[in-house]
């Protein structure tokens, strides 16, 4: 048994198999703090070879016993694995992997350090306990802090280092954590002076030793530079004496430097008396200025005046002219009524004088019909009934003939109309047969697009597998997740479909319907990466992403078999793959993969769905992806909710699902190629037909008119013998009955035309009464025409309010662009010069107060041009003597 300086540990619970025993010491008051930087638990996981082991320390010494290979030495090891030993220094194994237990894919050491008392390590922020957690996996190891609540602090090994550093946790050091290779070392040694190597860098003394070495070599350097300094003072000291003698033959360049600070002053105040100069002019050039301002404005006055009367005036004729409209507009109507009035009276005038001709026309005819009753009479009486039987003998044949020739027609138009209706129903069908073709090559037009697409869509999966589960916008999700991946956590995993594969092919269909839009679905480990994703989904205008929140630290999830469907048929999840188990979860957590089942046809699915010994099922799938499920008492069918001939996302043979698709494609063109034709024999066929119906139709209504003709005229040679009969019965009574009947009406129709006579004569004199009134009204309408002058009056006014308009906006015009604008560039000049002369003021006080310039003469009658010269000259002058003596004495010589 070994203990280690770091507070080794108390086990809590024991694993199955060898391992360690724990035996602590009698210990003071359990209710006594724990020191700071002790441990007070390990935990190792899949480690060396424990699989799972929980220690819980004491707050004193704690002993470690077990049998050989129990595992003691693993736990020191995790201790100096935990604190951030490096492996070959455990001497233990070459690489952190080499620590994973054979079988398993990643290993994890949790130690809990006590963080009580004076000692602690920032208590604020981890509390009364520093949580370190080391998890190692094949390619790759991390290192997470926690606070006493189990919140994530820090992930840095410069985190770890201060916490180490902070408590002399120094597990390399073989005072603090002794392994069995390290003891066995000393305690083999052969003779003292080993041992005492061994105890002069355990205690840290060696270090010491090279520290103060390091410390002895950099004072001597720093001594050997001062001597250096010294002796480099020397030439300056004789250097700084020769200058003071050259000091006293300096004297004259000192009077000049005094004339030249003198000319300074001047020049200075020059440029202040000469703005002052410029201000004074610019004061009488803006008074000029705004002189114009109210002759200007005067006159827009003015025109404001003259434009408000005729303003005024315009409303007052526009008052009068809309009266005059309304007067206008009554006598309008006026007219109109009267012409009404006269059109009726004209009309009734026309109407009587239509009856009047009508009723004389009337009796003309009742007089040539007494006439005509008065010669068959008389002829009746010369002939009898010999000739009027030979017509009727005459009349019976030509009868005979017209009904031979009806029967004819008759029959040919029966033919026709039975061959047009022939040639009717047969293109009723071939229209029929056209719309179907039509339609038909209308579907496979909009199925070879639809094929098109999908290639175009198989393509695309096919040089980028993701772009299947939500195309570009996928593509530019992930990129924003790349540009943006340190404000993750952790980096998100998606799309689904994208990280999982099929170990058959023929589920692909089935398992796209059961995980429907999982598949497009990203995946976050905590809610701040959620808004993260959500930030970067909405800069690529992906707005409704599914994202779902999950611990990806959470180990894969073990279904057990009593949870698992009692059937023969794979389930989703068990014809899925991923090398990603997070996925997985996500898949049995949020979609239920291990409760659907796929089966190969709808027969076989319904059987299952619907049989209530079926235990664990909560939807079953067909290879064509229809959904089967019951709900109690419903049972439920779904066709594929997605479009036919979808490309298959989760397919991963598309070569052979593009070639398939361009056949199919090429086999639609074929039969749109092959209907064409169809359809373009029986458009021909239409037109022959409807070129034999119109042919038809054009023979058939010559004979149909020439039939009711001769049927029109077998009905009046029927009624002309049935007439001759009736004559022949009748006798002389009946003709002289008729005669007298036909002069009563006569004498009434003679009555009736004397009174339209009468009607028609006051008819006409309304009408001319009628129009007189109208003549009479005009003419007072005509000699009361004041409009037209109205309406002159009213543009004269019109025309002089736009005259005054045009002048006003031009003096306004004249004010806003020139008067205006120049007095304030004048003022802005004005306020430039008096800004200016401040800044002058400002700098040449600062050079000297204006008082100054008596003592100096003023500068009266000297512009500032001058005396720039004569300071120039002056410079040069102090430049010529300066050189005699060199620049650096005259420098000395300004500061003395």
């Amino acid at each position: 048994s070994v203990s280690a300086g770091c507070r080794p540990p108390h086990q809590k619970s024991t694993p199955p198999g060898k391992s360690p025993n724990l035996r602590q010491l009698p210990a003071r008051s359990k209710a006594a703090a724990a020191m700071a930087g002790t441990i007070s638990r390990i935990r190792l996981e899949n480690f060396m070879c424990h699989s799972s082991l929980d220690i819980e320390l004491g707050q004193h010494v704690n002993f470690i016993t077990g049998q050989n290979g129990s595992g003691k030495s693993a736990i020191l090891t995790a201790l100096c694995i935990a604190f951030g030993c490096r492996a070959k220094n455990t001497q233990r194994a070459a690489t952190l992997k080499d620590f994973i237990k054979t079988g398993c894919s990643d290993a994890a050491i949790a130690v809990d350090i006590n963080n009580q008392g004076e000692d602690a390590f920032k208590p604020d922020i981890y509390g009364n306990l520093i949580k370190l957690e080391r998890r190692i996996t094949k390619s790759s190891s991390s290192t997470i802090l926690k606070d006493q609540h189990g919140r994530k602090v820090a992930h840095r090994k410069d985190d770890l280092n201060e916490i180490v550093e902070h408590f002399n946790i120094d597990v390399e050091n073989p005072c603090v954590i002794m392994s069995q290779d390290k003891s066995r070392e000393f305690l083999h040694s052969g003779n003292d002076k080993d041992k005492f190597k061994f105890f002069f860098k355990a205690t840290l003394l060696q270090r010491l030793k090279e520290l103060l070495e390091t410390i002895r070599d950099q004072v001597h350097k720093a001594d050997s530079d001062v001597q250096e300094l010294e002796k480099s003072i020397k030439p300056v000291m004789r250097e700084l004496d020769e200058l003071r003698e050259k000091i006293k033959n300096m004297e004259h360049i000192e009077e000049i430097a005094h004339d030249i600070d003198n000319l300074k002053k001047k020049l200075a105040w020059s440029w202040v008396y000469e703005v002052d100069q410029q201000i004074e002019e610019q004061t009488v050039k803006l008074q000029k200025l705004k002189g114009r301002a109210p002759a200007c404005q005067e006159r827009i006055d003015r025109n404001t005046v003259v434009i408000d009367k005729l303003k005024k005036e315009l409303i007052e004729k526009e008052e009068n002219l809309r009266s005059l409209v309304g007067k206008t507009r009554e006598e309008n109507n006026m007219k109109k009524s009267m012409e009404n009035n006269i059109a009726e009276a004209v009309k009734r005038e026309i109407e009587l004088e239509a009856e009047h001709e009508r009723g004389a026309h009337m009796l003309q005819r009742k007089n040539g019909r007494l006439n005509q009753l008065q010669a068959q009479l008389r002829d009746f009486q010369m002939q009898h009934m010999q000739s009027t039987q030979a017509e009727a003998s005459q009349m019976e044949k030509d009868m005979q003939n017209i009904q031979q020739q009806i029967d004819h027609l008759h029959s040919n138009v029966t033919r026709l109309r039975e061959d047009e209706n022939e040639f009717t129903a047969e293109l009723s069908g071939i229209v029929k047969s056209i719309n179907d073709i039509s339609k038909e090559i209308a579907e496979n037009d909009r199925r070879t697009k639809q094929i098109k697409s999908d290639i175009a869509d198989l393509q695309r999966q096919q040089s980028n597998t993701v772009t299947a589960f939500g195309g570009q916008r996928v593509l530019k999700l992930l990129e924003s997740i790349e540009t943006n991946h340190k404000k993750f956590e952790s980096p998100p995993i998606g799309p689904i479909g994208a990280h999982l594969q099929l170990a058959s092919e023929s589920w692909s269909v089935a398992v796209d319907s059961a995980c429907g839009g999982l598949l497009d679905a990203f995946i976050v480990t905590c809610c701040k990466d959620l808004h993260v994703l959500r930030e970067c989904a909405s800069k690529v205008n992906f707005n409704n992403l599914r994202i779902i929140v999950y611990d990806f630290t959470r180990p894969r999830l073990i279904i057990p078999d009593g949870s698992l469907p009692t059937t023969e048929h794979p389930t989703v999840l068990s014809v899925i793959q991923s090398e990603n188990h997070t996925v997985l979860n996500v898949l049995v957590d949020q979609g239920h993969a291990e409760r659907q089942v796929l089966v190969k046809d709808y027969e076989v699915g319904k059987s299952l769905a619907f049989d209530d010994r079926m235990r664990n099922i909560k939807e079953v799938y067909t290879s064509d992806g229809d959904k089967i499920f019951s709900r109690r008492a419903v049972q439920t069918f779904y066709p594929p909710t997605s479009k036919k001939g979808r490309p298959n996302r989760l397919c991963s043979s598309l070569g052979e699902k593009i070639a398939e698709l361009k056949n199919e494609a090429e086999g639609i063109q074929r039969t749109i190629v092959e209907k064409n034709g169809q359809k373009s024999k029986l458009v021909k066929d239409q037109c022959d037909l409807e070129q034999k119906i119109a042919d038809s139709k054009r023979k058939r209504e010559p004979e149909e008119h020439r039939l009711e003709k001769k049927i029109l005229e077998l009905d009046d040679a029927k009624r002309a013998f049935a007439e001759i009969n009736r004559y022949a019965a009748v006798d002389n009574s009946e003709l002289e009955e008729d005669i007298k009947k036909e002069k009563n009406i006569i004498v009434e129709s003679e009555q009736l035309l004397q009174k339209i006579k009468v009607k028609l004569a006051a008819a006409s004199r309304e009408v001319n009464d009628r129009r007189e009134a109208y003549k009479t009204f005009m003419d007072s309408v005509n000699e009361t025409g004041h409009r037209a002058s109205a309406n002159d009056e009213l543009e004269l006014i019109k025309r002089k309010l736009d005259a005054a308009e045009q002048e006003k906006a031009h003096y306004e015009g004249l004010m806003t662009t020139k008067v205006l604008p120049a007095i304030k560039m004048a003022e802005a000049e004005y306020a430039d010069l008096q800004q200016l002369r401040q800044d002058n003021f400002k700098k040449a006080s600062t050079i000297c107060p204006e008082s100054d310039m008596e003592a100096l003469n003023n500068v009266a009658g000297s512009t500032p041009e001058q005396l720039s010269a004569t300071l120039n000259r002056l410079k040069q002058r102090f430049d010529q003597e300066s050189r005699r003596f060199g620049t650096k004495l005259v420098i000395v010589a300004g500061k003395s």
